[in-house]
């Protein structure tokens, strides 16, 4: 007998309860922001805003189903499963957050503060959530490209947005980079990092380096089986190069570094608390990810 489907709801602690959390009350979380020249009314309405979005999904949940929640905070440790259906209750940002521990469930992105989110992944409102999960069988998702980073030991980083591999400190960092097109290409570099991206991460810190750069390359959509990688700030000198410094990886393609730094991190969508740590001689193979995020429509 199979499982009935378990509907997922993540979310993230409020900006009003971390205030409340550090400040023990209304009235001194209010007179903190006050002497910062800002108001609490606004923080707590986005805050009740976002209960009454999380209220409303839980109630739209079938009856014959089961349901939990997850902070974003948890995820880390929380197990989905085959039959899951996850319903990210916030901003864009934490589609990304949760994708990297997913594998192939659907995903409904409920906007809880529309105008003020960008609602390119929370594309749906509260008030859809009963729909949508009672057809989430028969409504299309569009499957959205991730990136994935691998280690010679078997360590396995996923993101939806970007990779950066560079120093924890984001100075300067020397490895060898090569790129497996499918002939290798090689090049010792000494730069603050290498950021490997996705469609989706095309609309943020790809897009700010493809600018700075003034880059040609064509940087793929959501829905491209691609990846767009730039070289941040990299240093010429008698051992080190920077003829290689932006690309672009199609399926089964890589980009591969070899560290010849005390320490580098791989982390992905700006989660730095949870990165691969790579030390001198260790290799870091970086493509298109085997999964991709299924976002309802």
């Amino acid at each position: 007998m199979s499982l009935a489907p378990r509907a997922v709801l993540v979310h993230r602690t409020t900006e009003y309860e971390a205030l409340l959390a550090r400040h023990g009350t209304h009235g001194q979380a209010a007179f903190f922001l006050s002497s910062r020249g800002r108001g609490i009314d606004d923080v707590r309405e986005r805050h009740e805003r976002n209960r009454r979005s999380l209220a409303e999904v839980a109630a739209a949940v079938p009856l014959q189903w089961r349901q939990a929640r997850v902070e974003r905070a948890d995820l880390d440790r929380f197990l989905f499963g085959p039959e899951d259906v996850v319903v990210v209750v916030g901003q864009d940002g934490l589609v990304a957050n949760v994708a990297k521990y997913l594998d192939g469930q659907p995903v409904i992105g409920i906007d809880t503060d529309p105008g003020r989110n960008a609602g390119v992944l929370v594309r749906h409102r509260a008030s859809d959530a009963r729909a949508l999960l009672a057809a989430v069988d028969r409504t299309g998702a569009d499957e959205l490209t991730m990136v994935e980073a691998v280690t010679d030991d078997t360590q396995r980083l996923l993101a939806l947005n970007e990779i950066y591999l560079g120093p924890p400190g984001h100075q300067t960092a020397r490895y060898t980079l090569t790129v497996e097109d499918p002939e290798p290409a090689t090049e010792p570099q000494a730069s603050s990092g290498v950021l490997v991206g996705t469609g989706t991460g095309a609309t943020g810190w790809l897009r700010s380096l493809w600018q700075q750069s003034s880059s040609p390359l064509p940087l793929p959509v959501p829905t491209d089986a691609r990846l767009a990688w730039f070289v941040r700030e990299a240093w010429p000198s008698p051992t080190t190069g920077t003829t290689r410094v932006e690309g672009v990886l199609s399926a089964g393609q890589s980009l591969r570094l070899t560290v010849e730094s005390d320490r580098l991190v791989a982390f992905g969508d700006g989660m730095e608390s949870d990165a691969l740590e790579l030390t001198w001689g260790q290799t870091v193979r970086v493509g298109v990810a085997r999964t991709a995020l299924r976002l309802v429509g």
